[in-house]
Order: structure tokens, then sequence, then C-alpha cells
């Protein structure tokens, strides 16, 4: 059986947040979420868990909702202003792209 990931409260906060906006661009454009989830490919159940915050939903039926309400490229915005990620390289911080290899005895 699968658990489910550990979330910090503060994220979840996060995440009802973003699923709150989700909802509300939904009942703008009047929409119904079955509507929503017949256009993006995925369950009604899908939906309403998207629109409750629930941390399980994988990212792709996010964006496939996000689509489908005109906001996919609200997605691509996400990290574009990175003020700590610059000043780290503007300072020449080494940044590696993976971690550096274990060596097993």
């Amino acid at each position: 059986m699968k658990t489910s990931p550990a979330i910090l409260p503060k994220n979840l906060k996060v995440l009802k947040v973003l699923a709150e906006h989700i909802q509300l661009a939904r009942l703008r454009r009047k929409f119904s979420a079955e509507q929503v989830a017949e256009r993006a490919g995925i369950s009604r159940k899908t939906v309403y868990n998207i629109e409750q915050g629930i941390p399980t939903v994988a990212i792709g039926s996010y964006l496939q909702v996000l689509f489908v309400l005109g906001l996919e490229q609200d997605l691509s915005m996400v990290a574009a202003s990175d003020p700590l990620g610059r000043k780290l390289q503007d300072a020449g911080i080494l940044i590696r792209k993976r971690a550096p290899k274990r060596v097993i005895n």
C-alpha cells in the first residue's frame, strides 16, 4: 500500500491556495467539474482532488486542468523569478546539476 508523501503544513496551505485559485478560475469560466474532467482526460474525482488541494494528485493532472482553463502558461512562471538563485550565481557559488556520487567500499 502506498503512503502519502510527508507534506509540511506550510506547504499544504500553499497547495490549498492553488486549489482555490483553480476552482475560482473554473467557476469564472462557468465550466462544470465534469466538463473540465472530460476535456482534460481525467476523472471527475481527480478534478475534485485538485480543487481540494490533495497532495497526491500528479502534476500532469494539474497541467491538464490548467490547459483546459487556458492557464497552462502560468505553470511556466514557477521559479521564473529566482532572486536567491541569482544571488548564489552572482556570488560564484558552484551549483552542481546532480549530487556527487557515493563511493561504496
